[in-house]
């Protein structure tokens, strides 16, 4: 094979550095019941190119994965979703998607150790799908926000009607999120952080 004229891989790509700037970096893991939009967040307010390890759904999911009010998802999140977001020239966050359904949920071991927070990411159409999600960070002690993604055709309710069906303590912040456009998903994790910003003071004054 010839690679005569071919440019030699010498590493990441420029725009993929970590920026000099850089002095403090945040695990923060994205969940969500299946089709909720995660992998649809980390790619798009990903600074860097996406790590997704998406597969075609088969014949084996049915009957296994609920696919009820998804029934045009035609790929699944099978391990992790990755990217990058500088929040400012000193923050950066390493953001890590889990796989939705619950066969994959073992993965979840791996991808929560040192995490400082999660976004859960609910879908109006299906709350039941986050129920088990939520009861799970809170069973690990994971301080977490949830972020309404706005599906066109979802019903819109008040914060509080939607805490009440979520079983949500006062304290967890709920926002409305985008997952498609970069700037509301970035918000949304800005919102995480001053949550653990606050949870980390009230710490030091208690």
């Amino acid at each position: 094979m010839d690679f005569k004229g071919s440019e030699p891989v010498v590493g990441p790509r420029s725009e993929d550095a970590l920026p000099e700037t850089a002095t403090a970096a945040v695990k923060v893991v994205v969940v969500g019941g299946f089709g909720v939009g995660k992998t649809t967040l980390v790619g798009s307010v990903s600074e860097i190119r996406p790590l997704t390890t998406e597969e075609t759904m088969t014949q084996a999911g049915v009957g296994v994965d609920d696919t009820v009010g998804v029934e045009r998802k035609s790929a699944t999140t099978v391990a992790m979703d990755f990217g990058r977001i500088s929040l400012n020239d000193e923050l950066v966050l390493y953001l890590f998607g889990t796989p939705g359904q619950q066969r994959f949920w073992f993965l979840w071991n791996g991808l929560f150790d040192g995490a400082l927070g999660a976004v859960v990411l609910v879908d109006t159409r299906r709350l039941e799908v986050s129920f088990d999600v939520i009861g799970r960070l809170e069973e690990r002690g994971v301080p977490f926000l949830v972020a309404i993604n706005s599906f066109p055709d979802a019903p819109r309710h008040p914060i509080e009607e939607l805490r009440t069906a979520l079983d949500l303590p006062a304290g967890v912040p709920i926002v409305e999120c985008d997952a498609r456009d970069r700037a509301s998903s970035r918000d949304a994790l800005i919102a995480l952080m001053r949550y653990l910003h606050s949870l980390a003071a009230s710490r030091e004054v208690s």
